[in-house]
This record gives structure tokens, sequence and C-alpha cells, in this order.
């Protein structure tokens, strides 16, 4: 039984640690201390660099070494990498298509839901983009305990410091007060662990699917990174900044997973 427990224990503490950081970055909006919309999308665009690299480094590389090691060298294990990030993405996709939820800039988006208060559409909006983070680290701990999780959880965990000051401080544009919006930035981290349970669990029992997971919660990342993030750091004309907030996110997150991994 340890051995089941002890990654799943790993996977919740390192997504629930990792999502709280959300609540840590957004921690100047109660003081405050509002960074200007340039600094923002840097640090988004800084977010969006830990996200693509953890996604091939600390997830897909991850994955085709576990397929190769259960079916060989040959094209199956390329085949199920390139399956599962498709699945991954096109899962996230339908969560965008069927949740209502809110953008900070481009509005309403899904089904619509007059009767959904407008803070709870920006919170849905949110847990659609932090579900896949929390997942990406309980299958990393799941697959390789702390050598595989920790990286992610790192990474993820700094990543979601600029977001969460992004959500307060777009939240503070929309009329909330400061514990509010602080408040609300918090909770988005929140469902993290709960990705982060589900990701240690499945891989942790069916090691069979280790390499689909591996690849499915990279698939769902790369969705985020495209979809969500990239596009918003572009809006405001402060695109060479957020180019360079991603560069260095990347490099930073390639440094920890060859250091730590």
């Amino acid at each position: 039984m340890e051995t089941v427990s002890s990654p799943l224990l790993l996977g919740f503490l390192g997504s629930l640690a990792a999502g709280m950081m959300t609540s840590v970055g957004a921690l100047p909006v109660l003081f405050g201390r509002q960074p200007t919309r340039a600094f923002r999308d840097m640090s988004l665009g800084f977010a969006a660099g830990v996200m693509l690299a953890a996604s091939f480094f600390s997830l897909i590389i991850p994955a085709l070494d576990a397929a190769e090691g259960q079916y060989g060298d040959g094209a199956i294990p390329a085949a199920i990498a390139c399956i599962a990030i498709l699945i991954g993405m096109g899962a996230v996709a339908m969560m965008n298509e069927a949740l209502p939820h809110e953008h900070f800039r481009t509005g309403r988006e899904g089904p619509e839901a007059a009767a959904l208060r407008r803070v709870w559409l920006f919170i849905i909006a949110i847990t659609i983009h932090n579900f896949p983070e929390g997942l990406a680290v309980g299958v990393g701990f799941g697959a390789d305990g702390l050598t595989g999780g920790m990286p992610l959880a790192l990474g993820i965990g700094l990543q979601n410091a600029p977001e969460g000051l992004a959500v307060a401080v777009s939240l503070l544009g929309e009329g909330y007060g400061k514990a509010r919006a602080w408040g609300i930035a918090t909770m988005t981290g929140l469902i993290e662990p709960v990705g982060g349970l589900l990701g240690a669990g499945v891989v942790t029992i069916a090691q069979p699917l280790l390499p689909w997971g591996l690849a499915f919660a990279a698939g769902a990342m790369l969705y985020v990174i495209s979809h969500e993030i990239i596009p918003e750091t572009h809006r405001s004309g402060h695109q060479n900044k957020a180019t360079l907030g991603l560069s260095v996110g990347l490099v930073l997150m390639l440094f920890l997973d060859v250091w730590l991994g």
C-alpha cells in the first residue's frame, strides 16, 4: 500500500504547493502595488516559457522513454506520444467550449451563462487554465517520485506566481476590492491539487498508461500556452517583453529539469 499511497501523497502535496504560489504572486495587490501592463505581459510570457519547457523536457521526453520501455524502439512510442498530446489538447479545448467562462480582454466564451455572476466566470476560466498544470505535476510524481515531480512542481509554482498577480490585478480593474481579488486568485490555484491527485493516481495504479498520461498532460499544457497565455501577452503591444519573459522562463525550467532531474 505504501508504494501506491506515497506517489499519491507527493502528487497531491506537490501540486498543492505549486497551486498556492498563485496566492503568493497575488500578495502585492494587498499593499497597493499594481504592476504595469508591460510587466504583467512579461511575467505571463515567463509563465508560458516555463510551461513550454516543462511540456517537452519533463513530460514528452519521459513519455517517449516510458513507451520505448514498453514497446521498444520504432514507430509505436512516437505514435503514442503524438496521439496522447492531441487527446490532451482536445480535452482542454472541449472544456473551453463546454464551460461558460470569460477572458480578461476578449470577453465571454462558451455557452451563454447569464445567471452566473461575473466573478464565477473568471474563476471557471482560470480553473480551465490551472487543472492541466496540477495534472502534469501529479503525473510527474506518480511516474518517478520526487525525481519526476520536483522539477515540474518548482517550475509550475514559479509560473503560477505571475499568473496569480495577473488574475488579481485584472480583478482589481473590474472593481473588486484588494482582499477579494487576492482571495479569488488564491482560490484559482486550489484546483491544481485535484488534478495532481488524479494524475498521480492514474499513472501509479495503471503503469501501462504512464506514457499516455505524461503526453496527455503535455498536450493539455501546450493548448493553454497557445490558446490562452501567448495571445493575452501580445494584445497590448508588449510582445517583445513577453518574448523575453518566455525565453527566460524556458531556459530556467530547462536548467531546473536537468539539475534536479
